[in-house]
């Protein structure tokens, strides 16, 4: 086991009780969905989450992938997993009442989600520029407009999304961070079809 998969069998791990945290909740919300309203807000919220939970993965890969075993950057981990777990814990009720309108629940939690999410991102940022910096190889970074644009738009959108208290502005706010999200995807698989996927039956 090298380095990289010692620290991921971790850092996985707890990703994947926040990846639980919101199925889980969202198939009880169907199990009741009959006696609940659901609004749009939390579903929202949560395809949001879950989304920006699978970009960590896909970052750890590209961050950590390099990295050696050392006791920091577990706790390093532990931090950005944790910070994540909390938020998956707060989209959806515990127990889900009958008559209960979701849209209450948003509008409860809806902050400490959001401040998590963008503090669990923050972390990473500053870890990464950290250690350009300090290995000297910030020179040699070259990213796109779109990420240089994209990342300080996903920072304040979703900074808007956790304090805005018009439903409109929040909802408008998600949307954008969503289509974002969304776009980054597209982008992704354009790049796998264009390299010609991979090979499912032998060479």
């Amino acid at each position: 086991m090298d380095p990289f998969e010692f620290f991921f069998s971790f850092y996985g791990l707890l990703l994947g009780f926040s990846v639980a945290e919101l199925v889980g909740g969202f198939a009880r919300l169907l199990h009741e969905r009959r006696t609940v309203r659901f609004g749009y807000l939390t579903p929202l919220l949560a395809l949001f989450v879950a989304i920006d939970i699978a970009s960590f993965w896909n970052q750890a890969w590209v961050i950590f992938r390099p990295a050696p075993y050392n006791y920091a950057l577990l706790i390093v981990g532990l931090v950005v997993a944790s910070t994540f777990y909390v938020a998956a814990t707060q989209v959806f009720p515990r127990e889900l009442k009958p008559g209960e309108d979701l849209d209450d629940h948003f509008w409860a939690r809806k902050r400490l989600v959001l401040l998590s999410v963008m503090g669990a991102n923050l972390l990473i940022l500053f870890l990464f520029i950290g250690l350009l910096f300090l290995n000297g190889e910030i020179a040699k970074l070259r990213l796109s407009l779109g990420l240089w644009l994209g990342t300080p738009m996903f920072m304040i959108l979703t900074l808007v999304a956790a304090l805005a208290r018009r439903r409109w502005i929040v909802t408008a706010a998600l949307g954008v961070l969503l289509t974002y999200q969304t776009w980054q995807i597209f982008i992704s698989a354009k790049s796998l079809i264009a390299k010609g996927g991979w090979l499912l039956m032998g060479g």
